[in-house]
């Protein structure tokens, strides 16, 4: 049963504490906020970037492979990886 459990995602396996935010910090007119989950032991990296775009709150959630032995890390990796997403985009993420 137990297997089960952590295959559908019934009180086991990783946890998705996408509640739970980290910080956040402003970058080029976007917010990117830290939302690392913790799965088998380690702090996935996972954020979200956040825009007002014609009086609507747009976002773009993003997952990256990368997992580190502490959420502090992980967070300090997510607002790096925003960032760099933000200024590859040039502009574009949320088609402006």
């Amino acid at each position: 049963m137990s297997f089960l459990k952590k295959l559908f995602g019934i009180g086991g396996g990783a946890k998705a504490d996408a509640d739970v935010s980290g910080p956040s910090e402003e970058h080029a007119g976007y917010t990117i906020t830290a939302t690392p989950y913790e799965a088998n032991g380690r702090w996935q990296l996972c954020g979200v970037i956040t825009r007002e775009v014609d009086g609507a709150l747009r976002e773009h959630k993003f997952i990256r492979a990368d997992n580190f032995a502490s959420r502090t890390e992980a967070e300090e990796m997510v607002l790096y990886k925003g960032r760099q997403i933000i200024d590859q985009s040039g502009g574009r993420l949320f088609g402006g």
